[in-house]
């Protein structure tokens, strides 16, 4: 019941999402896919989102133009088992989701970013800091190591999860996630539709 009830109020907190389509389409060929790969790779790999894609360790990583050079993240933070820091200190104490402005949450340089959702790493199978363009690909396209997702449920995960929004829109000066979200996603249904090719090079 408890679980309820905070489920319900970060819902009722959390602003309206982008609208985002998920509409297939028919047909992709094998070219199509590899090149909507290759852009699936430059959002992946981008410091919005490969920051917390650390895998084993409970170190989120600053990299990207605004943090100088890549690091751990500072004040020796840790994320533990939980990936939320519930051993210490929850990344929502700092990542807080209290601010009702959201337009305006995240607008400080150089303040911790905040969603509407418990911030956190992503899973432990998720672990694709620094890793190649293909490694990542046979991650995603692995039910073991992608939440048993198959094209549209990758889809949906990313048009419900509030703190994947983020990414494009991370304010604070932060450089966004390239395309945007429906760009995003759209590359991740033809990829699915064209069989999630990977390339070893």
């Amino acid at each position: 019941m408890k679980a309820k009830i905070i489920t319900a109020l970060l819902l009722s907190a959390t602003p309206a999402l982008a609208e985002v389509n998920i509409n297939p389409p028919a047909t992709a060929t094998e070219a199509e896919g590899l090149d909507a790969w290759s852009r699936i790779y430059e959002v992946a790999s981008h410091p919005r989102c490969a920051n917390c894609h650390i895998g084993q360790s409970d170190r989120p990583m600053w990299s990207g133009p605004t943090y100088g050079k890549t690091r751990p993240h500072g004040m020796n933070v840790r994320a533990g088992e939980s990936r939320i820091g519930a051993e210490t200190i929850t990344c929502q104490t700092c990542h807080s989701t209290k601010d009702k402005d959201w337009d305006n949450a995240n607008s400080t340089p150089h303040a911790a970013p905040r969603v509407a959702t418990a911030w956190q790493l992503a899973p432990v199978e998720a672990d694709w800091f620094g890793r190649s363009s293909f490694e990542i690909c046979k991650q995603l396209r692995d039910p073991e190591l992608n939440g048993d997702r198959d094209m549209m449920e990758l889809a949906e995960h990313l048009n419900h999860d509030v703190i994947l929004h983020w990414a494009w829109n991370p304010g604070g000066g932060r450089e966004a996630a390239p395309y945007s979200l429906q760009e995003h996603v759209n590359d991740i249904l033809i990829w699915g539709v064209a069989g999630m090719p990977c390339s070893e090079s």
